[in-house]
């Protein structure tokens, strides 16, 4: 079975910080581009960090960069996402997914791609005072 569980969520006022895990079983870790998408009330799904073959950048959304930093640990299976400095316009579902990896596969372009194989239920963020 694969399993991508999020957890971390909750209500943070403006300014503060949170950090998001996920954990995941069920796939070959290292063998799949992972990463943290959000989809707001009446929003699209947007990718916001996402990382492919571990030895590529993350990547991060222009709306999450210098705020928001991707981790992950092969050994675990898990990847973070610490959220700082954060805003009422961050208020989302966060999931973690991933996509089996191709040798064409970048992080960029796993990010602001609709397909993914596997995701998860998200943790609600709500950034409000």
């Amino acid at each position: 079975d694969v399993q991508l569980q999020a957890s971390g969520g909750g209500l943070v006022q403006p300014g503060g910080s949170r950090r998001l895990s996920c954990a995941t079983s069920g796939f070959t870790f290292d063998d799949y581009a992972i990463g943290w998408f959000r989809q707001a009330p009446g929003k699209e799904r947007v990718g916001i960090s996402c990382v492919a073959n571990r030895t590529q950048s993350a990547y991060y959304a222009n709306s999450v960069k210098g705020r928001f930093i991707f981790s992950s640990d092969s050994a675990k299976s898990s990847l973070s996402l610490q959220m700082n400095n954060l805003k009422p316009e961050d208020t989302a579902i966060y999931s973690c997914e991933a996509t089996e990896l191709n040798p064409s596969t970048t992080s960029t372009g796993f990010c602001n791609s609709p397909h993914r194989d596997y995701w998860g239920q998200g943790t609600q963020v709500t950034v409000s005072s």
